[in-house]
């Protein structure tokens, strides 16, 4: 008899733990509740880094949040080592990479991309006391940049790489940034939404040399073979350009709308 009620016992717990697991798994609406893991790069301002709180902000978390509620899920901001981004999303640590990540022909055949969101543009950016003004200026010149990043990629493909003196890579822009300050680089390739950032908050301390290396758009990879994900995504998006919400965020963070349509 005791064995018998043992078993019965491992029988209802285990149905019990099935049913609170399902139970669990259910959205207010009944549907399964499933959360984006989302790759960012928490050095990015203003497009995903940490305020004075720690708290990661910027106008794509807003732009995922927005999206993620709208898919019925949630967003869950995932900082990872950008360098290894496309191997994060394909080992299925993250759901999407999400934070100013370029689309390049090269990462076209890594990942799905959605439609351009956001126009971007590689610039050098030097001190304001440099008396650096072109980018032919740079020849001779030791420049920073981000590892494994577009202005790595628009470097590579100018003719000013075989002009500099030396390249120097980082982790992120905020080392970059740090070693321009003190005088270990003589300028770093940037992109243009996050320089012109830095700029409005350290006044008088950077500069942009003359010309843009590299015009851009930024877009949300996806994993391949995801295709359903990609176009619940995009229609998302899609909706939330014409109801005005990604015009709001975009608002709070740059001033103005400059969400593609």
């Amino acid at each position: 008899m005791k064995k018998r009620l043992t078993t019965m016992a491992l029988v209802i717990t285990a149905a019990m733990t099935l049913f609170t697991g399902c139970s669990s798994s259910k959205g207010s609406t009944g549907d399964t509740a499933k959360k984006l893991v989302i790759g960012i790069d928490d050095k990015f301002a203003p497009m995903g880094f940490r305020d004075d709180k720690n708290e990661i902000v910027g106008f794509d978390i807003d732009y995922a949040k927005a999206a993620a509620e709208k898919m019925g899920t949630t967003a869950v901001f995932q900082p990872i080592d950008w360098s290894t981004k496309e191997s994060e999303l394909s080992s299925g640590r993250i759901d999407l990479i999400w934070n100013g990540y370029t689309i390049t022909d090269e990462r076209k055949g890594k990942v799905l991309f959605t439609k351009p969101y956001l126009k971007n543009a590689q610039v050098a950016v030097t001190l304001a006391k440099s008396n650096l003004t072109k980018l032919d200026d740079l020849a001779g010149k030791t420049v920073g940049l981000q590892s494994l990043s577009s202005a790595a990629d628009a470097l590579n493909d100018s003719p000013l790489k075989s002009k500099v003196k030396a390249v120097t890579e980082y982790a992120d822009n905020v080392l970059a940034l740090s070693d321009l300050k003190i005088g270990r680089v003589d300028a770093v390739i940037i992109d243009e939404v996050v320089i012109k950032y830095y700029m409005s908050k350290e006044q008088g301390t950077f500069k942009l040399l003359g010309e843009s290396l590299a015009p851009e758009e930024y877009g949300i990879g996806v994993k391949k073979g995801n295709e359903a994900l990609l176009q619940k995504l995009q229609k998302t998006l899609d909706e939330m350009n014409q109801d005005g919400t990604a015009a709001k965020i975009s608002q709070k963070w740059f001033g103005e709308d400059k969400v593609l349509k």
